[in-house]
């Protein structure tokens, strides 16, 4: 059974990474996608208010602009992406350096240790001792712009987690595999009933693409290839994931994600 597309997601995928976005477009898709106005303009509201866009105009007439902060936030979203295709395509490779992050905070401001933790935990570091946490990728960019004055960071090449010593036996201790490619099986499931709908129109096949490919990265710490013995699913799925997308976008220009996809990638190596 087709999952349904929630109104936020429907409103962020028309906020382009620069310009403003038309509310008569938002809302038709909306309903396309069978949403009624009433849950995507309380969605708008509650974007508003968080400070992430500005409305301009009213009704199907007005327009919505991301903010600065809405416009970080979304990019920091957008980051995993790119980070998971570069990786895919051998663009983006594990220098073998570990990245170390201790969180000092002192007990008067829980709420700050407490959301840096979070934090760190939602862009996949693991936490290997009270305080310290551990990745392949140096996170520090990544975290809330106050962070740099709680933290104690170094990178090493020489890991010893509990006796293991190995990398790709420190990443299958830290981050398992299973647990990792079990998050891409919603992946798998909204392609085949894609597959099997073809008459549901083409924006709305890629909302719900999309929302796929955001669920199953958010539970992906996206640990370099070169940490994964062999074939790994999540980059097979992935790639049957840009086909179908490539193939939704052929003979006509896409109104959602402009400016966001394709992810812009290092082709260094």
């Amino acid at each position: 059974m087709t999952r349904q597309i929630t109104p936020r997601t429907v409103v962020e995928a028309f906020l382009p990474a620069s310009g403003e976005a038309r509310l008569s477009d938002i809302y038709d898709t909306a309903n396309l996608a069978g949403l009624d106005d009433q849950p995507v303009r309380l969605a708008i509201r509650r974007l508003i208010a968080g400070g992430d866009v500005t409305q301009h105009g009213r009704g199907r007439a007005g327009t919505l602009a991301l903010t600065n902060a809405g416009h970080r936030r979304l990019q920091r979203d957008r980051q995993s992406l790119t980070l998971a295709f570069a990786q895919d395509a051998g663009h983006s490779r594990w220098d073998r350096r570990w990245h170390l992050i201790v969180v000092s905070v002192p007990e008067r401001e829980r709420a700050v240790r407490d959301a840096l933790r979070r934090e760190l935990g939602d862009l996949g570091a693991v936490s290997i001792s009270t305080g310290l946490y551990v990745s392949p990728h140096d996170l520090v960019a990544a975290l809330r712009v106050d962070a740099g004055q709680y933290l104690s960071t170094a990178t090493t090449d020489d890991l010893n987690v509990q006796g293991i010593t190995d990398p790709l036996a420190i990443a299958e201790n830290l981050w398992p595999h299973r647990h990792i490619a079990a998050a891409y099986t919603v992946i798998d499931d909204v392609l085949r009933e894609d597959a099997a709908n073809t008459s549901t129109p083409d924006v709305v096949r890629q909302l719900q693409l999309a929302d796929a490919l955001e669920r199953a990265i958010r539970h992906d710490p996206l640990i370099p290839l070169e940490l994964r013995g062999g074939t790994w699913a999540p980059t097979t799925i992935r790639a049957a994931w840009a086909h179908r997308w490539d193939t939704l976008q052929e003979g006509g220009r896409s109104l959602i994600y402009q400016g966001w996809w394709p992810p812009a990638t290092d082709e260094t190596s």
